[in-house]
């Protein structure tokens, strides 16, 4: 990284998984070369959270979060608040989740997602760290659900890899959440998703990888990485119509304030 790269945060990754197995020190040194200073990488299995938390410890700007995937939810041991609660006393741990929704693939296991997701917010609640979310193929339930609990007290929450209506999006952002940039906002074939990017306020968007998954062009196809967060970001500033360096300012200041913790062990550092 030069003094001039713009700094950015990819809020949301998952270093743990087979694709990064030996390569960890590499895929670092490229995401820094790139402007990435930080990242948040997420357990989707509490059984993977030692591995997960490990990664974290042993690398700077590596923080992680940890919850049951909603298409997991089905097959894990349903977690409770106080096992999330305790987790979440590890000084870079930094929310909750990723948890959520998924009819796409798992619409059968509709019942336990929705019990796995509410406890995942009560959780949220009691922590003050902030909701991860993935959605697909559920945003009626989905805005129904986060509605219904900010009702019970107020919470935090990124719709992470945000792709989902302009109906969820405008739930979401009603109930004071953030939407998050993934490399599906820079596909060619994503223009109603970048319009819903367009006509929410630039103080509520993230960008991060999701990597492994949905590298953005020009690597699309492609293993994912940290480093390819600034694709999604020099995206997401055209969609803004913003200078790069100030779009990647006003998402660091969006990360800081919703990932108040990592915000402040780096203070702290």
């Amino acid at each position: 990284m030069t003094e001039t790269t713009p700094q950015i945060t990819d809020s949301h990754c998952h270093l743990d998984f087979p694709d990064f197995e030996g390569r960890l020190d590499e895929v670092l040194a490229s995401a820094a070369a790139a402007g990435v200073t930080r990242m948040v990488t997420i357990c989707t299995k509490l059984k993977n959270e030692p591995t997960v938390r490990a990664i974290a410890e042993a690398h700077d700007p590596v923080f992680y979060a940890a919850g049951t995937h909603p298409m997991s939810a089905a097959e894990e041991p349903l977690v409770t608040v106080e096992e999330l609660v305790a987790l979440a006393k590890h000084p870079k741990f930094v929310g909750i989740g990723e948890t959520g929704l998924d009819y796409h693939y798992t619409a059968d296991s509709a019942e336990v997602q929705q019990q796995s997701l509410r406890t995942h917010i009560a959780a949220a609640r009691e922590t003050g760290l902030p909701l991860i979310i993935h959605a697909r193929a559920a945003d009626d339930d989905m805005a129904r659900i986060l509605t219904e609990e900010m009702a019970n007290g107020a919470y935090s929450c990124v719709m992470h890899c945000f792709s989902s209506s302009a109906e969820l999006a405008r739930a979401a952002l009603d109930l004071g959440f953030y939407l998050s940039m993934s490399g599906i906002a820079a596909f060619p074939k994503s223009q109603e998703l970048r319009d819903i990017f367009a006509a929410a306020p630039v103080e509520r968007i993230l960008v991060e990888t999701d990597a492994p998954y949905l590298a953005p062009p020009p690597h699309r196809g492609k293993r994912n990485e940290p480093a390819y967060t600034a694709f999604t970001a020099k995206v997401g500033a055209e969609v803004f119509g913003m200078d790069y360096a100030d779009f990647a300012a006003q998402t660091q200041a969006n990360f800081d304030r919703l990932f108040w913790k990592a915000a402040r062990y780096e203070a702290a550092a």
